[in-house]
């Protein structure tokens, strides 16, 4: 809801927060707060939160002998511009035709509008109820150019949006530096700095710095939005838990070089900005032309990172992820990649397919190398023809083959990329991002193909529209697998280099935009290297990203609850794949793989024809005991418990119906410590006035688990690794332990937690004892009654 008080305060209110700021006298427009909801604001009210101010501050400047009292250096701002003495960083940064870099917008009027108006071309938010946007305009009226501050207010999911747009009103040409999306100016520091950063199959690692003097900053300049530096970040107070403290949630819903930055300035005031990255951006724009900045997302709580998640969650759920595949349950797929890697064949490939739909899988997927003459990373992007010595009988055929086994077929592509060996580089070398005349530094033997040329992404359209209308596709895996490097179109003139990185993020969404709408059944996959291009701005053209390309599960842990703090579990998939892992050779069981990949959209990616009978029992057990609780997995509230006890560390979740009715809850021990038999899980989100059966998921131990410590309680003796030892294994298993509780009040479970069965300790084992060694795992079941 939007409200205004004395056509001067404009309050910006949903369920459980308030977001003020007023327009000065000097037309400038004052921060006053962000924080808990105010049940009624009032004029005095936004006089009590407004700054104080009588006389200059030391070596300040007076922003004018008509305004002795505003120095904007240290007033909390809903944007900040460069020239009249606020030298922080800005929000706005414009140079004139006369080379000045001074701009003064002021407050020239607002509107409250029923709907959000249109984008042309970026993605934003949708599903905006009632009078919930404003527009300020402010004006620079010695320039002649106009600032639009939109604001959309999302009531039920407690978040805020914010954009902006430049209109150059005048004759004259000016050059933007950079326009952000957001800002935020707080009247005190000491507020840590939550950010997510990493590199290829390492995405994603927590830090928190201290925010209490000087600039820290977030940003990418990969020319995506990044494995090294997610655009989600959270601004908290000191001592925020997951159940209590003030905090703020901010995204960006952009899929290019993007910034985040906090500066303490030297009145103890925090200033946070967010939009495009201004480094190696310029934009030149023309006159009566617009500028549009990509939205930006804001959520608050004074009840921990658990209640700002569950804003996050439900915003992106409803406002961000469209289409047909919005709420549908996603398929339980298999991926050819980790199972042949290049070396397929037809056959291979349908045998292979048969062994998945025997254990339940939905969706079949063709990873790389079926097309050109792929055989390996070096040659055929952009040559998307069927190999026809992997599959002789055609794209057509095999997907036909898979729906005969009662199964969806998808399909890997990289319509971004050209290798030099390919048909259409040699016809089209002049299609790619690069420098001409100049070496090229390429990454995985691939080039980017120039998407700030509308003839490239028509192209683009028009082959893939062919290829996903030559075969029965239902799934498509988007892949983008290297960075920009010499990032320059020919296409432009030098004066416009700089807006290469943006253009390639319009040619990119206006090519999505197009595929997705002519093709709505299909369900779009993102992936770029696994999560260098994981954020809003691909979820608002495809409903689920590639988390991260390793699988393995103790990494995978860390890397999905981290995604959790700002994204839910139903826009990222995980895999449960082979061990020894591919990528770091760590065993684990393959219990672990999947209670892991459960708490995400479940996939499969492994050579089912390796896997012992056991195995491949246990896989379509595991399958079929995720479609039962799937819905939950994928839609329910999500919570973190982190638990440190007896100096162990843990990891442990709770995912709750909706409507309450059932929970799955989840712990993870990496490393054992010995002789620490005691622990205890509490579950989250509850209702704390029904009653819940409680039961650990049944599962069976193998006997080799105990090396030779087994000869100590059998008459024969075996030997470790032996075949003996192998063959005894296959026909002996032991039960594992078995925690259940007939009736528990969500409050008990909560509050209180279960003491869960005793851990191996090295000195016994029975039935009621928990083998819970390095790496193991346990998924519980709760139910009301």
């Amino acid at each position: 809801m939007i409200t205004t008080i004395n056509e001067r305060v404009y309050a910006l209110s949903t369920k459980t927060t308030t977001y003020l700021f007023e327009v000065l006298p000097s037309g400038h427009l004052e921060h006053l707060y962000y924080g808990p909801l105010l049940p009624q604001v009032t004029s005095d009210e936004a006089l009590a939160f407004a700054q104080k101010r009588a006389c200059e501050c030391g070596n300040t400047i007076i922003y004018s002998d008509d305004d002795p009292d505003v120095m904007l250096e240290n007033t909390p701002l809903e944007m900040s511009a460069e020239g009249k003495g606020d030298i922080r960083e800005p929000f706005i940064e414009v140079i004139h035709e006369n080379g000045s870099r001074t701009s003064d917008f002021l407050f020239q009027k607002a509107e409250i509008l029923a709907k959000k108006d249109p984008y042309d071309t970026l993605p934003g938010s949708y599903g905006l109820a009632g009078n919930n946007h404003l527009v300020i305009t402010l004006k620079d009226q010695q320039a002649d150019l106009r600032l639009e501050l939109h604001y959309y207010v999302y009531e039920d999911e407690d978040v805020i949006c914010r954009s902006s747009r430049l209109i150059n009103d005048s004759d004259e040409t000016v050059t933007l530096n950079r326009l952000m999306s957001t800002q935020l100016d707080l009247t005190n520091n000491d507020y840590v700095m939550t950010s997510f950063t990493g590199s290829w199959s390492n995405e994603m690692n927590r830090h928190d710095t201290s925010l209490l003097a000087g600039k820290h900053e977030i940003s990418s300049f990969t020319g995506t939005s990044s494995s090294r530096a997610n655009p989600f970040v959270m601004i908290s107070e000191k001592n925020t838990s997951e159940d209590y403290g003030s905090c703020y949630g901010m995204n960006l819903i952009y899929s290019g070089n993007h910034y985040e930055m906090a500066e303490v300035n030297a009145y103890g005031q925090t200033h946070f900005l967010s939009g495009i990255n201004p480094r190696g951006f310029q934009w030149v724009l023309e006159p009566h032309e617009t500028f549009e900045a990509p939205e930006a997302v804001m959520t608050y709580s004074h009840e921990g990172w658990s209640v700002l998640s569950l804003h996050m969650h439900a915003f992106i759920r409803e406002h961000i992820v469209r289409g047909e595949w919005k709420h549908k349950p996603r398929p339980v797929l298999l991926n050819s990649w980790e199972a042949y890697y290049f070396q397929f064949n037809e056959h291979k490939l349908l045998s292979l397919a048969k062994k998945a739909k025997q254990v339940g899988i939905e969706l079949f997927v063709l990873d790389d190398g079926w097309f050109g003459h792929r055989d390996d990373d070096t040659s055929s992007l952009g040559d998307w023809f069927v190999n026809s010595k992997k599959l002789p009988h055609g794209l057509k055929y095999f997907g036909e083959k898979i729906h005969e086994l009662g199964m969806d077929f998808g399909l890997w592509i990289e319509p971004e990329m050209v290798n030099v060996k390919s048909t259409l580089y040699q016809e089209h070398p002049d299609w790619t991002l690069a420098i001409p005349h100049t070496p090229h530094s390429e990454g995985r033997h691939q080039r980017l193909l120039d998407l700030t040329r509308k003839d490239v992404v028509d192209h683009l359209e028009k082959v893939m529209s062919d290829l996903f209308s030559s075969a029965p596709i239902d799934y498509i895996k988007w892949d983008m697998n290297r960075i920009i490097s010499d990032a320059f179109s020919p296409s432009l003139e030098a004066s416009r280099q700089g807006e290469v990185f943006h253009r390639y993020v319009l040619g990119l969404y206006d090519l999505m935009h197009r595929l997705t709408v002519k093709f709505p059944h299909i369900l779009f996959e993102g992936c770029a290297a696994g999560g260098n291009r994981f954020d809003l701005g691909i979820l608002c053209f495809f409903p689920q990203i590639w988390a991260s390309d390793n699988t393995d599960p103790i990494c995978r842990a860390q890397i999905q609850e981290n995604y959790s703090y700002g994204y839910p579990l139903s826009v990222f998939s995980a895999h449960v794949s082979a061990s020894p892992n591919h990528q770091t050779l760590r065993q684990t069981s393959l219990k672990t793989r999947f209670d892991v990949a459960t708490f995400a959209i479940l996939g499969y990616e492994l050579n089912l024809n390796d896997l012992s009978k056991n195995a491949l029992e246990e896989v379509k057990q595991q399958i079929t005991w995720y479609k039962q609780y799937r819905t939950i997995l994928q839609e329910g509230h999500f919570y973190r418990t982190m638990q440190k006890q007896n100096d162990r560390q843990e990891y442990s979740w709770t995912c709750v119906a909706q409507d309450q009715s059932c929970a799955i809850g989840f712990t993870l021990q990496t490393l054992v410590h010995p002789h620490q038999p005691f622990h205890t899980y509490k579950a989250r989100g509850l209702d704390p006035m029904k009653c819940y059966s409680f039961q650990n998921v049944s599962h069976k131990e193998d006997i080799r688990r105990f090396g030779d410590l087994i000869n100590s309680q059998i008459p024969i003796h075996i030997k470790p690794d032996s075949l003996t030892q192998k063959v005894a294994s296959q026909f002996v298993k032991l039960e594992g332990e078995k925690d259940y509780y007939a009736s528990l009040s969500g409050a008990s479970l909560m509050y209180g937690g279960i003491c869960l069965k005793t851990s191996y300790t090295g000195t016994g084992y029975n039935e009621n004892v928990r083998l819970y060694q390095d790496f193991d795992s346990r998924l519980y079941l709760m139910k009301a009654l």
